[in-house]
């Protein structure tokens, strides 16, 4: 694990991960922050993986201002583009709350 300071809070992430700081609409952010909408269609030129964190930092395109809000979410699957009906170049995130689990660890209750 590493400690990854951003321009609005630090974040410790696994060391094969990265950290995504991403805009993200204003409807679109409070849809994740309710558990309405656990993905977000992206083009993936960041090369997303499975378990990188990503820092959602809501955004007005209308005014082209953020609000400060920010949320942290988990990348728990990425679905690649050129199936299932997504562009190339694109992808689907999956959203989780949590970080994924160290190698080796399957059971939670005394993690």
């Amino acid at each position: 694990m590493r400690i990854v300071p951003s321009n609005h809070i630090q974040v410790s992430v696994p060391d094969d991960c990265q950290l995504h700081e991403l805009d993200i609409w204003s409807s679109c952010y409070t849809a994740i922050e309710a558990g309405t909408k656990p993905f977000d269609v992206r083009l993936n030129d960041r090369n997303f993986r499975a378990g990188d964190a990503l820092l959602l930092r809501e955004f007005d395109p209308e005014t082209g201002a953020h609000s400060g809000r920010i949320a942290l979410r988990w990348a728990s699957h990425v679905l690649q583009g050129g199936a299932f009906g997504i562009e190339a170049g694109w992808c689907v995130l999956g959203l989780a709350e949590h970080p994924p689990l160290p190698a080796g660890i399957s059971d939670t209750r005394l993690w």
